[in-house]
C-alpha cells in the first residue's frame, strides 16, 4: 500500500496516459469483506449478559432479597446446637480450702437453645429491608440505561465514522478525477506542470486522510466491543454494523417527558425508595424507648470419662473402704444399744470382697461401665427457659445520638431525591434543546453541502474549458469534503442527542 501512496512521486515527470490510468486504479480499497455483521439489539444483548459494569450492579440484587428474607426471619426463634470435646491432665485440684489429687479425664458437652426477641427493629425491618430491595432493581434498571445510552452511543459513533471514511474516500475518488483532468490538459498544452503537481499532492493528501478516516473508524468499532465487554470474533476491519438510522422531524413534547421522567426514571425512583428506607429506619431507632420482649430456652447434657481405670477402681476402692468402714462403726453402736437392723454383711454391701483389700468383680465392671461414656452417652442436665421484658432508663443519650443521627438521614435522603429531581429535569429541558438545534443543523449543513456540490461543478467546469485555475478546484473539493464531512456529522449529532434525551428520561423514546 505504501508503493501506491509514493509512486505519484515517481511518474509524476511522465504524465502519459498509461500513468492517468494507473493513478485512477490506486485509490485505496481499505475495506474487506464483511465477514460479520453486528445489529445494535445484538450490541445491546451481549452487554447486558457480558459488560462488567452492568454485571456489577447485577450482583447486588441477591443480597437485596436476602435482606428482605433476613428481615422475615427475624420474627422467627434463632436456633443454635454447639457441642464439645475436652481433656484434662491429673493433678492437683482445690475444692473450697481442700486439695485433692484428680485423675485425668476426658469429657464432651452439647446445647441446644433458641432465642427470640421482638422489639421496634424487628417490626420496622421488613418495610425497610423492601424499600432498600426495590432501591437496588432501580439501580440496576438505571445501569441498564446508563449501559444502552454508552452502547448506543459508541454504535453511532461507528457508524458515524464509516460515513466519514466515505466522504474521504469520495475525496480520493475526486481528487483522481482532477488529477487526470490536469494531466490530459497539460497533454495539450492547456495546462502548466505545477498544475499536475498540484493535483498530485492534493491526492496524496487525500489518501492519508482515507487512511486516518479509516484508522479512526476500527478504533472505534474497538472501543465498542470493549463496552460490550466483548472481543471482536473476528478482525474489526470485517466487522459492519447492519443499523440505519433515518432522520426523523422530533416530535417530543418537554412536559411529557418531564412528566415521564417522574413517574419512570430509576435514578429517581432509586432514590425515593432510599428515602423510603430512611423514614423506616427513623421508626426502627424510635423502638428503642420502647420494652423490649426477650424468650430463651435450652437444653444441655455432658460427659466425663477417667482416662485411667485402675487409678478410678482405686478412688472407689478408697471410697467404698470408707462407706464400709462406716457401716461397722453403725453395727457396734446400733448392737451396744440393742437398737437392731444391723447389716450383716458391710464388705459386700460396697461390693468388697471379704478381705476389704479389692472389688468383687462384677462390682468392678459396673464401676468400668458407668465410666465409659464418651462421648455420647450424655447426663442430661435440667431444661431452662425463661422470657424477659427490658425497657433501658439512661443509655446516656445514646437512643438521643441515634435517634438524631436516623433523622439527618432521612432530611439528607429528602434532598437528595430533591437534588436529583432538579438535575433530571435541567438534563431533559437541555437534552431537548440540543435535539432542536442538532436537527436545525442538519437542514443547515444539508444545504451548505449541496452549495458546495455546485461550486465544485461549477470550478471543475470552468477548468476543464480553461476559464478557471486548479486552485479554484481544490478549494472547492475541499470544501465539499468538509461541508459532507459536516453534515455526516450533524447528523449522528442528532441521533447522539436523542440517546442523551432517552438516558435522561431514563427510557427508549424510539
Amino acid at each position: 500500500m505504501r508503493r501506491w501512496l509514493v509512486l505519484p512521486i515517481f511518474v509524476a515527470g511522465l504524465p502519459t496516459l498509461a500513468a492517468a490510468q494507473d493513478i485512477q486504479d490506486s485509490t485505496i480499497a481499505l475495506r474487506p469483506q464483511p465477514t460479520a455483521a453486528l445489529a445494535l439489539a445484538d450490541a445491546l444483548q451481549q452487554a447486558r449478559s457480558k459488560s462488567p459494569t452492568y454485571r456489577q450492579a447485577l450482583n447486588n440484587a441477591d443480597p437485596a432479597r436476602w435482606g428482605v428474607r433476613n428481615a422475615y426471619g427475624n420474627f422467627l426463634p434463632q436456633l443454635s446446637v454447639s457441642g464439645g470435646l475436652g481433656y484434662t491432665g491429673s493433678g492437683e485440684s482445690q475444692f473450697a480450702a481442700f486439695f485433692q489429687n484428680t485423675p485425668a479425664f476426658i469429657s464432651s458437652n452439647y446445647l441446644i437453645g433458641f432465642q427470640w426477641k421482638l422489639d421496634g427493629r424487628v417490626l420496622a425491618g421488613p418495610g425497610q429491608q423492601k424499600a432498600l430491595e426495590r432501591a437496588t432493581s432501580e439501580d440496576i434498571a438505571d445501569a441498564d440505561v446508563s449501559l444502552r445510552a454508552d452502547v448506543t452511543t459508541q454504535y453511532l459513533n461507528v457508524v458515524a465514522g464509516a460515513a466519514q471514511t466515505e466522504v474521504a474516500r469520495q475525496q480520493v475518488v475526486r481528487n483522481n478525477e482532477f488529477l487526470r483532468l490536469a494531466r490530459a490538459r497539460y497533454q495539450v498544452g492547456q495546462a502548466t506542470l505545477i498544475d499536475v503537481r498540484q493535483a498530485e499532492a492534493i491526492k496524496g493528501t487525500s489518501e492519508v486522510a482515507l487512511l486516518q478516516a479509516y484508522q479512526r473508524e476500527n478504533e472505534a468499532k474497538l472501543e465498542l466491543f470493549r463496552r460490550m465487554g466483548v472481543e471482536p470474533p473476528v478482525p474489526v476491519q470485517q466487522v459492519s454494523l447492519t443499523d440505519s438510522f433515518p432522520v426523523t422531524a422530533p416530535t417530543y413534547q418537554l412536559d411529557e417527558l418531564v412528566h415521564l421522567a417522574e413517574a419512570e426514571n430509576p435514578s429517581l425512583r432509586a432514590l425515593q425508595e432510599r428515602e423510603t428506607a430512611a423514614r423506616a429506619n427513623v421508626r426502627a431507632v424510635r423502638s428503642d424507648f420502647y420494652p423490649r420482649l426477650t424468650a430463651q430456652a435450652g437444653w444441655s447434657g455432658f460427659t466425663q470419662q477417667f482416662t485411667d481405670e485402675n487409678q478410678l477402681l482405686a478412688q472407689s476402692l478408697q471410697s467404698a473402704q470408707l462407706a464400709a468402714a462406716q457401716c461397722q462403726f453403725e453395727n457396734q453402736i446400733r448392737t451396744g444399744l440393742s437398737l437392731g437392723g444391723v447389716n450383716p454383711d458391710c464388705l459386700g454391701s460396697n461390693g468388697l470382697n471379704p478381705t476389704g483389700t479389692g472389688f468383687f468383680a462384677a462390682p468392678a465392671q459396673q464401676i468400668r461401665d458407668r465410666n465409659n461414656v464418651f462421648p455420647f452417652n450424655f447426663t442430661s442436665q435440667p431444661f431452662q427457659a425463661s422470657l424477659t421484658i427490658s425497657l433501658p432508663i439512661f443509655t446516656g443519650f445514646s437512643r438521643h445520638l441515634q435517634l438524631s443521627q436516623a433523622r439527618a438521614q432521612q432530611r439528607n435522603a429528602d434532598e437528595s431525591l430533591r437534588a436529583q429531581g432538579l438535575l433530571v429535569r435541567a438534563n431533559i429541558e437541555g437534552r431537548y434543546l440540543a435535539v432542536g438545534t442538532s436537527y436545525q443543523s442538519i437542514g443547515a449543513q444539508g444545504q451548505a453541502r449541496d452549495a458546495a456540490r455546485e461550486q465544485l461543478r461549477l470550478a471543475r467546469d470552468r477548468y476543464r474549458v480553461g476559464l478557471g485555475s486548479a486552485l479554484e478546484v481544490t478549494d472547492a473539493q475541499n470544501a465539499v469534503t468538509q461541508a459532507e464531512g459536516a453534515y455526516v456529522g450533524a447528523v449522528y449529532d442528532y441521533h447522539r442527542a436523542i440517546t442523551a434525551l432517552e438516558a435522561a428520561v431514563g427510557r427508549p423514546l424510539r
